[in-house]
């Protein structure tokens, strides 16, 4: 109950509120940024497959381009998209706190 009475206080002052708003603002750039970035890259990455050849009866065989996927442009693609997705989810979160927070 004590740490809620320190944020009402906190966000009473003056300058909180108006600094809050430019955060969300911030905020609000960064995720369009990001999700237009995640949008491209989602759209140049190759479709995947390769899975659908087992329902057919197709093998497939390990290759070293399949072993090392991560180091090839189209895995980098992949763990690019994973971090900017958990960096939305992030900012998002973040964008509700600071709403919260300033209300």
């Amino acid at each position: 109950m004590k740490y809620l009475n320190a944020i009402n206080l906190l966000a009473a002052a003056p300058g909180v509120v108006e600094a809050m708003r430019i955060v969300r603002i911030v905020l609000i750039a960064v995720m369009a940024v990001c999700a237009i970035a995640i949008t491209v890259l989602v759209l140049l990455q190759p479709s995947a497959s390769e899975g659908m050849g087992a329902i057919s009866g197709q093998s497939s065989y390990d290759s070293f381009y399949s072993k090392n996927k991560v180091r090839t442009p189209e895995g980098i693609m992949k763990r690019l998209t994973v971090v900017l997705s958990i960096l939305m989810v992030l900012l998002a979160i973040a964008f509700f706190i600071t709403y919260i927070w300033s209300n």
